[in-house]
């Protein structure tokens, strides 16, 4: 059985997540990293837009995030992020709308476009598409 560690996701609304879990993965500004206890101190900032996979008791759960810090210590993750979604919370029809404005934007040529902007929501939005199709909270593994 693997050692379990308090996992903290909070965003500026809510505390969205706060138990011990067995596995965390999500992705960093540097790529994707999983934990498990013990993991090396690390700070470092989040992607923009990341799905947050949690592993807990045999069980998985998926939700979005969107950028901000993570912080993790042996015992202890934490994840300050902008905003966190689960699945059922994400309307998908939106997140593609979302998708399909940013993608125009980023097409368009325009000096007064802003890319970082664009690319942001993009990011989100295609995270939202993908947690929004992924199955319920609690799958089996």
């Amino acid at each position: 059985m693997a050692k379990k560690f308090i996992l903290q996701v909070v965003t500026p609304g809510r505390q969205f997540f706060n138990e011990e879990v067995d596995r965390v993965e999500f992705k960093t500004s540097e790529g994707d990293i999983g934990i498990y206890q013990d993991h090396t101190p690390l700070t470092t900032p989040l992607a923009e837009g990341g799905m947050l996979t949690i592993r807990q008791d045999g069980k998985e759960k998926k939700a979005a995030i969107h950028g901000g810090f993570v912080e993790i210590t042996p015992d202890k993750v934490t994840l300050l992020t902008d905003a966190a979604e689960w699945p059922d919370e994400i309307d998908k029809k939106r997140a593609e709308e979302a998708k399909i404005r940013a993608e125009r934007r980023l097409k368009v040529e325009e000096e007064d476009i802003n890319e970082i902007r664009a690319k942001s929501a993009l990011a989100r939005s295609l995270v939202r598409i993908d947690v929004s199709g992924a199955k319920s909270e609690e799958d089996e593994l």
